[in-house]
């Protein structure tokens, strides 16, 4: 059993989330055209995706669209993978400007 913020997960709630989260970050790092990693780096992004869209979504007072619930937890896809996007183009633009270009002659 696995706790946060007073909610109680088993491990197939755990593995269920962490699966979604890497759906979703593995989408927004195909719309960007960018990826910063493997599935472990989908996962990140999936989940901190899900922070920046949840907040995006209630500061511009956006409606709830592709609500997925399991495990007494609900998460709003599309603003997941929004924030998704956000945050990997975001990795994106700092980390390409840093990447050595070879020119072949």
């Amino acid at each position: 059993m696995f706790a946060l913020n007073g909610i109680e997960f088993s491990l197939v709630e755990v593995l269920v989330w962490l699966v979604v989260a890497a759906i979703c970050g593995a989408i927004g790092s195909a719309i960007v055209g960018y990826s910063p990693g493997g599935l472990l780096a989908s996962i990140g992004v999936g989940l901190l995706g899900a922070f920046i869209g949840d907040w995006l979504g209630r500061a511009l007072q956006l409606p709830s669209l592709l609500v997925f619930s399991f495990g007494g937890v609900t998460i709003e896809l599309l603003w997941t993978i929004l924030g998704a996007v956000v945050l990997v183009g975001l990795v994106a633009l700092f980390r390409r400007s840093t990447r050595t270009r070879y020119v072949r002659r």
